[in-house]
């Protein structure tokens, strides 16, 4: 079994630029490059996890994601990091859109996408981290069985927490968040887990 680190994309690895899928416009992340080549070395694969509420709302057109998958891959491969899988949900429970508009097991908190990259690249879920930057993400990683870090840049404006959307750690970018799980490369049991740190 393989272990991974799942990505948020928009706000997380590439910066926060609402509803775009112009492939001009994506760059990485501040502090995206080393946490990358970290995690990649110390054996993880890099899987992007994405909501795509745009295509459902009809900002635009689900072939209009292509494009930008494909200038990330690029980014990525530019630095040495092979992008195992993207995965992105083009649903929306109040979308514009009759076809993509439902409540699914994809978007984010729900874990359907992770679950299905973990089923379609034979990873361990419970050796396996979810970085993303609102509580949404970190809650969608701890129900498909993984860690959560949540990256603290002021994306997050609600704050409603459960159990599920407590992170393990709060970092400043991924690097931050790489060294944090790279450190814990010996990983308990969730069960053993008796409290969540945050530093």
């Amino acid at each position: 079994m393989n272990r991974a680190v799942f990505l948020d994309k928009d706000g997380t690895l590439i910066p926060n630029v609402s509803y775009n899928v112009n492939p001009d416009l994506i760059e990485l992340s501040a502090g995206a490059v080393e946490g990358l080549r970290s995690l990649q070395a110390a054996g993880y694969k890099i899987i992007v996890i994405s909501n795509q509420s745009g295509v459902a709302l009809g900002y635009f057109s689900e072939d209009k994601l292509l494009p930008m998958q494909l200038k990330l891959t690029q980014l990525l491969a530019e630095i040495g990091i092979k992008l195992t899988g993207f995965y992105y949900c083009p649903h929306h429970p109040e979308g514009k859109i009759s076809e993509y508009k439902i409540s699914c097991s994809c978007r984010k908190p729900e874990p359907g996408l992770i679950l299905r990259a973990a089923k379609e690249h034979y990873i361990n879920l419970e050796n396996s981290w979810f970085i993303g930057d609102i509580l949404n993400d970190v809650e969608a990683g701890h129900r498909a069985g993984c860690k959560s870090i949540l990256i603290n840049n002021g994306n997050e404006t609600e704050w409603v927490f459960t159990s599920r959307r407590m992170p393990d750690y709060v970092a400043t970018d991924i690097n931050d968040a790489a060294k944090k799980i790279i450190s814990k490369s010996v990983v308990f049991p969730k069960s053993k887990m008796t409290s969540y740190a945050f530093h």
